[in-house]
């Protein structure tokens, strides 16, 4: 094939950037490639990544209709499971699916065979789309930072992320088995079922947790002051801190920009891991200083987000806490059993609720 005739040659810079890419062209096309599907990925400057793209996809057999005869599936529920899952859904005449999608899609099936209601378990596909892209950019991340350099041409580029992927697929179903397991394991053994739990036939009822925010002082103005790249890198330092200084009971729900989002079924040790944050922050240079707000009642688990009023008082307690303090309600401070010195922080006034809520400041014995 005369590929500089084609025009896929003239954005390469130099003759040895000309000789990588028919290198490299040649190989996808003697592989099946399209020439129509070549000139694309030229024109969209991912040619280096068709090879893993080709390891990722089976060829086009079946549209949404033929999966979902062939699995069992009902068509509806199959098209609603992607959107879940935060995939494209192409119209169910259009022949786009292989047999790695068939497989999933009967796996889908057994999945639903086990009883569990359609659309809880939806919310939980939802969770489990939303976790799953957040770990592929920061696998792809990873391997881009480990195979590219500079003056890599695309030909060696392809070879590097082919034969990384390969290596890698084959590991990726037995490792997230492992960990699911892990976090499951570790979440039976801090859960509990309470009487009313029992009674009302309902997960989420009957139980108070501590909650805490924590976040970086003055993040917004420094923003103003270094590039949008370096604040990124602070804010992820936050994240980093956290999960090196919690500890079961205490879970990390989720990171929100410069905040962070812990929960734990004792006060205890959230306020805990909040001294250590806010202790940690003060040996980190060039990280803002870290505050803390800690509350405790009432909360809902639901689709690994927490919600109630009690999630509400620990986030506006945390923009009223002063830098390198962690302020806590009431509730916590009669209920923790923990080593502290507290101090009476005042009433504050928060945003949406009616009564002033009486605050401590939590200290370490002595300090």
């Amino acid at each position: 094939m005369d590929w500089a005739a084609e025009g896929l040659l003239e954005d390469c810079a130099d003759d040895a950037a000309r000789d990588a890419r028919r290198a490299l062209l040649d190989k996808l096309h003697g592989d099946g490639v399209p020439l129509d599907d070549l000139r694309r990925a030229v024109a969209e400057e991912r040619l280096a990544l068709l090879t893993v793209d080709r390891l990722l996809t089976s060829e086009a057999r079946y549209t949404a209709r033929d999966i979902a005869e062939r699995s069992g599936l009902d068509l509806d529920f199959f098209q609603d499971q992607r959107r879940a899952l935060g995939l494209a859904v192409p119209d169910p005449d259009e022949r786009v699916y292989g047999e790695r999608d068939l497989d999933a899609a009967r796996l889908g099936n057994e999945y639903r065979r086990a009883g569990l209601p359609d659309a809880e378990a939806m919310e939980a596909q939802r969770v489990l789309g939303r976790g799953m892209a957040r770990y592929v950019e920061a696998v792809t991340a990873l391997v881009g930072q480990s195979v590219l350099e500079g003056g890599i041409d695309e030909h060696e580029l392809a070879l590097r992320l082919e034969a990384v992927s390969k290596t890698l697929l084959p590991l990726a179903g037995p490792w997230l088995e492992h960990v699911f397991g892990l976090h499951l394991r570790e979440a039976l053994r801090q859960d509990v079922v309470t009487a009313e739990q029992l009674a009302t036939g309902r997960m989420d009822s009957g139980r108070d947790y501590a909650v805490a925010f924590a976040d970086l002082v003055g993040f917004t103005e420094l923003g103003e002051t270094i590039p949008v790249e370096e604040l990124g890198s602070v804010a992820g330092r936050l994240g980093k801190l956290a999960d090196a200084v919690i500890e079961p009971p205490v879970k990390l729900v989720k990171e929100i920009g410069d905040a962070v989002m812990l929960v734990s079924p004792e006060p205890t040790p959230l306020v805990e891991a909040g001294l250590r944050l806010v202790e940690g922050s003060a040996g980190e240079d060039g990280l803002p200083a870290i505050r803390a707000g800690v509350a405790f009642g009432p909360a809902v688990n639901r689709w690994g987000d927490w919600y109630g009023s009690t999630v509400n008082v620990a986030s506006r307690l945390t923009s009223r806490a002063r830098p390198l303090s962690v302020l806590a309600t009431e509730a916590v401070k009669d209920v923790a059993d923990g080593d502290y010195q507290w101090s009476f922080a005042g009433e504050k006034k928060l945003k949406g609720l009616t009564a002033p809520v009486r605050t401590y400041r939590a200290r370490r014995a002595g300090s």
